[in-house]
């Protein structure tokens, strides 16, 4: 199952963060503007980070943002953020991050089926930095094998 939509509204390159918080809700705000979520998905996903801890951080310099399906999650939908400036998480190996991605989904099985999917992405451990270091969204959704729309 491929990724769902990645629209220029759903990415932000280079984007400036004073803390991990920051970062999460500009990895929110990209769904929201890409119209994946209301606005209040970003509270949601500061809040599993603050209940859960960092296990957000999957990998160096890599976080997947994400909260549980809710009423605030319109359709399925993926968010990139990349960072100017790395932000600390707290997680003990993989700080600092300067990628997110935001992730929504409506069910369970999408959130397994699209996290499968970035995680064959991420197999690959030029995806992070080639990520990092994009200057396009076009190079973002070459990288993810990720379209613009759902109709391409």
């Amino acid at each position: 199952m491929p990724l769902p939509p990645l629209p220029d509204s759903a990415i932000s390159l280079h984007a400036a963060a004073e803390d991990w918080r920051s970062a999460v809700r500009l990895a929110g705000d990209a769904l929201a503007h890409a119209g994946f979520t209301t606005e209040e998905y970003s509270a949601r996903m500061v809040q599993v980070v603050e209940e859960y801890g960092a296990y957000i951080v999957i990998a160096p310099g890599l976080a997947l943002a994400h909260a549980r399906p809710g009423a605030d999650v319109l359709s399925p939908g993926v968010s990139v953020v990349t960072l100017s400036e790395p932000v600390n998480f707290g997680h003990p190996h993989n700080d600092p991050v300067n990628v997110l991605i935001g992730l929504a989904v409506t069910g369970a099985e999408e959130h397994v089926t699209s996290v499968a999917e970035l995680a064959n992405v991420f197999n690959d451990a030029r995806s992070i930095p080639a990520l990092a270091e994009a200057t396009t969204p076009e190079r973002v959704r070459e990288i993810l094998g990720a379209r613009a729309t759902s109709e391409e």
